[in-house]
């Protein structure tokens, strides 16, 4: 119960970033999934 109030304190302090903390994150998976595909095409 205590990692969900913690989380839930969390989003609330950084409801002005938490997007843009979102589309990095999708970025970097993005990423990383492209490298690791990256020598099945070399």
């Amino acid at each position: 119960m205590t990692t969900l109030k913690t989380l839930k304190s969390i989003a609330k302090r950084s409801q002005d970033t938490i997007v843009q903390d979102a589309v990095g994150a999708a970025a970097l998976t993005v990423m990383l999934v492209g490298c690791l595909y990256l020598p099945v095409f070399v």
